[in-house]
């Protein structure tokens, strides 16, 4: 008997352990889920804020190209007023030669086309526009464009002669290349 009621003890005994066992894993369970909740809640928010930032961040630069894009329309407008202010103060020379061409000798027209030519070449040159050599310099394809070649001459062959259209540059790029006539050299010599 007392084999049997301390087998019944023992039976108790794990009964309750296992019954504590089971209270135990429960809330271990629960704080687990709420500790994973919690963490889901962060990283949500942290989502969120995250999303609303990258949102901020696009609207931002989007309004930053457009900003950019206004000042660089602004610039291009006032720089086209500036030229074109330079350019009318010409045209009313201009204007003001051919009103009084009647009145006024071949010499004196001669003279108020070459300060027209001055004029309009102190405008381009104030603007960074050049004029390309030629005559006498070495042919180049990159500002020169070959229109004839010359036999028969003093120069050295890919000398240019003549020029017959002036080129300009722009800077260091060439807006048009000069159209001339380059030496091909003495064949009667050879």
């Amino acid at each position: 008997m007392v084999m049997e009621e301390s087998q019944e003890l023992q039976e108790e005994q794990g009964k309750n352990e296992e019954m504590g066992k089971e209270e135990v894993t429960p809330s271990a369970d629960a704080q687990k889920i709420a500790s994973l909740e919690a963490q889901l809640a962060q990283a949500r928010q942290e989502a969120a804020d995250n999303w609303n930032k990258f949102l901020r961040e696009r609207a931002d630069m989007d309004n930053f190209r457009k900003r950019q894009g206004r000042v660089a329309a602004d610039r291009l407008l006032r720089e086209k007023r500036e030229l074109f202010q330079k350019i009318l103060g010409v045209m009313d020379n201009v204007e003001r030669a051919l009103n009084y061409q009647d009145t006024m000798d071949h010499q004196g027209l001669q003279q108020a086309l070459r300060m027209l030519m001055w004029q309009m070449n102190e405008v381009m040159r104030s603007e960074g526009l050049t004029p390309v050599a030629t005559v006498g310099e070495t042919f180049d394809p990159y500002v020169h464009e070959a229109i004839e070649a010359v036999e028969d001459t003093d120069k050295p062959e890919g000398e240019v002669v003549e020029e017959v259209l002036k080129g300009y540059k722009l800077g260091d790029e060439t807006l048009r290349p000069a159209r001339v006539k380059v030496s091909a050299g003495n064949k009667q010599a050879q």
